[in-house]
């Protein structure tokens, strides 16, 4: 039988770097590139974004530092919380992010044109991380890792 947990590792790490290494030349990485299609659909916080892009909140804030020095988003204020930070993403952000969801769609079309069903794939990979997938186990020993890797 083969190693289920093994080949859903290798294959997410190896597009993982895949995409970081296409992305870069957009000056984005896959988190900045997820965090940017999040928060352009509509306003939303720094929280409602770390659960989208399944980030922790040490993970959110830096990358959305990263945004803000980059001058591809701002944080501001929400007008229904004063506590809450509503990620409002720049002109130039909303150019990045277009450029940068052509690659990630690029590179996904072209991992999947090697399958005789890349769309089939896709739902029963869906169907896998919305069900049996969905959420972590508590277990005795230490695993360090998002509960789902962003989807962009």
């Amino acid at each position: 039988m083969l190693d289920l947990t093994g080949l859903f590792a290798h294959a997410g790490h190896v597009l993982n770097t895949r995409l970081t290494a296409e992305l870069a030349e957009a000056g984005l990485t896959p988190r900045m590139q997820c965090v940017l299609i999040h928060a352009l659909e509509r306003d939303r916080t720094q929280i409602e974004l770390a659960e989208l892009a399944h980030l922790d909140k040490t993970t959110m804030v830096s990358t959305v530092d990263e945004l803000e020095r980059a001058g591809l988003a701002v944080r501001r204020p929400s007008e229904t919380d004063r506590r809450a930070r509503i990620v409002a993403v720049t002109d130039e952000g909303a150019r990045a992010a277009a450029t940068g969801q052509k690659i990630v769609d690029r590179v996904h079309r072209e991992v999947l044109a090697t399958l005789a069903d890349g769309d089939g794939f896709l739902e029963s990979l869906a169907s896998l991380v919305d069900g049996p997938l969905a959420a972590p186990v508590e277990s005795p020993g230490r695993t360090v890792r998002r509960s789902r890797p962003p989807r962009t």
